[in-house]
């Protein structure tokens, strides 16, 4: 069982990186293999919607010099999906959201019944909005979501200060938890119980 957790912070070791690894730390006792891939500070491209992503084998982005192709291939692999972000402006860091917008557009194929959550690192507001956009990603691509006792999100703007956010720390590791049982959920009822047979997409424009 894989867990993959993008850190969509610029920092490899911030808040964002700290509070992903806490979650890390319980899926690693519990079973799981776990890695963290970090954005860092590589220039994105962001996503055009030329679509040629959907004529392609792997669902590859057109664009090739950045990581954004490898870690479409490491996520095809995975059974459980992180998202983690801090807040700019009230919203994803900016790169991050480059990078998720050509993840997953057009993808849906590819997430469909993995496991996903998301949260974000804040100093003091902001956070609730920066989840709800990142939780767009999961809910879009059929991605069964993990909740926990309150939002996911933690407070902290120095180097690791968000563990002493206690509720913040306590949050992420009752999600921890219920990704792990989800996960391992799903694994078990799977021989047993067929996954839906996927609809055609019906897709309606307003403007004609």
């Amino acid at each position: 069982m894989k867990v993959i957790a993008l850190n969509g912070s610029p920092r490899q070791d911030g808040n964002t990186a700290t509070a992903l690894g806490l979650i890390g730390k319980i899926l690693k006792d519990e079973g799981f293999d776990f890695e963290i891939l970090h954005i860092g500070t590589q220039a994105i491209n962001g996503c055009i919607g030329c679509g040629k992503c959907r004529e392609t084998e792997f669902n590859l982005c057109i664009f090739n010099q950045d990581f954004v192709n490898d870690w479409i291939l490491k996520l095809r692999n995975a059974d459980g999906i992180i998202l983690g972000s801090p807040v700019y402006y009230s919203g994803i860091a900016g790169s991050f959201k480059s990078a998720l917008d050509r993840l997953f557009y057009g993808k849906s194929a590819l997430y469909r019944y993995k496991v996903g959550a998301a949260i974000c690192a804040v100093r003091r507001s902001g956070g609730s909005s920066t989840l709800d956009q990142l939780m767009h990603y999961l809910t879009i691509s059929e991605m069964f979501i993990v909740n926990s006792t309150y939002w996911n999100i933690v407070h902290g703007r120095e180097k690791a200060e968000m563990l002493l956010d206690g509720e913040g720390v306590q949050t992420l590791e009752t999600l921890a938890d219920n990704m792990s049982f989800l996960i391992k959920s799903l694994k078990h009822a799977e021989p047993e119980i067929p996954r839906p047979t996927p609809r055609k997409r019906v897709g309606t424009n307003f403007i004609r």
